[in-house]
């Protein structure tokens, strides 16, 4: 686990039924950050209702900002096109955001061009390794548009390889040095001090002026699988749609809170106890 992600997280009580968070709890909340993948989404489709929610979030005041493993090129269109104040990408490269004085997208690099440029050189020989070693593996379709990692499909577009090749894969990505995380369908892996909770930080505080280790306490994350961990420990109100307890046993954190619902009906049925608080 990355040094900055270990300082000052609380200790993460078990997981609770998000219908026994106090009402107050839920009012005090001033904004969302989300996974995606199976977590607003269902079986990779976006619901009408999970895009509803996330725009009725919106328009209930509330700042909204995907954290996500997808990559650029979706971030792109997320932050142009969806009801969202930012959105954060490959495990925490970089942020976008649509900036509406200038009428212009927006990039954060976290890492300069040309330390990007070496991180992908060097990811070249673990996309290697992982094809030759571990059988049913695919590079992700979408990993053209990605500008810093490397995302390995293990179930997306491929049929779902066993927990103990998913597991080989990070084991690769690490001998050589690089972070991975697993995602509820790719293994993401990249070379830099780097994830989701620190550039979500980063983010908070260069873009809307928020101390998070002051304020995680009037924010949520939502989440579903392990490269979610970091940000389940960090926010005490951090909460996990029901399908996160298919990965319970891979994390060092859980959230506190759980829908009951599984991936974007638990995202709906989060964003309907936020709205529920505030009136």
């Amino acid at each position: 686990m990355l040094r900055s992600v270990a300082m000052d997280k609380p200790v993460t009580p078990l997981m609770t039924p998000l219908a026994q968070c106090p009402r107050a709890t839920l009012a005090a909340i001033e904004g969302v950050l989300t996974d995606i993948d199976e977590t607003v989404s269902t079986q990779s489709r976006l619901t009408a209702e999970a895009y509803g929610a996330l725009a009725a979030l919106k328009a209930a005041g509330l700042r909204i900002i995907p954290v996500t493993g997808r990559p650029a090129g979706w971030c792109d269109h997320i932050a142009r096109f969806w009801p969202v104040d930012a959105v954060v990408g490959e495990n925490g490269a970089f942020w976008m955001w649509q900036d509406r004085e200038a009428g212009k997208l927006r990039t954060r690099f976290v890492q300069g061009e040309a330390e990007r440029a070496q991180g992908k050189r060097r990811l070249e020989a673990v996309r290697r390794e992982v094809l030759r070693e571990v059988p049913g593996a695919a590079i992700a379709s979408d990993q053209p548009f990605r500008a810093a990692d490397l995302a390995i499909d293990f179930c997306e577009d491929v049929p779902a390889l066993p927990h103990e090749a998913v597991l080989r894969i990070v084991k690769i990505f690490e001998a050589h040095g690089a972070h991975a995380k697993i995602s509820s369908i790719h293994v993401n892996g990249w070379f830099g001090d780097y994830d989701k909770l620190t550039t979500s930080r980063l983010m908070m505080a260069e873009l809307f002026g928020v101390d998070l280790a002051t304020a995680r306490g009037r924010y949520v994350f939502s989440g579903d699988s392990p490269n979610d961990a970091p940000m389940f420990g960090y926010f005490p109100n951090a909460v996990g749609v029901a399908n996160v307890r298919d990965f319970a046993d891979d994390m060092d954190h859980l959230p506190r809170w759980i829908t009951t619902a599984r991936s974007g009906a638990g995202f709906v049925e989060l964003a309907q106890a936020l709205i529920a608080a505030r009136r």
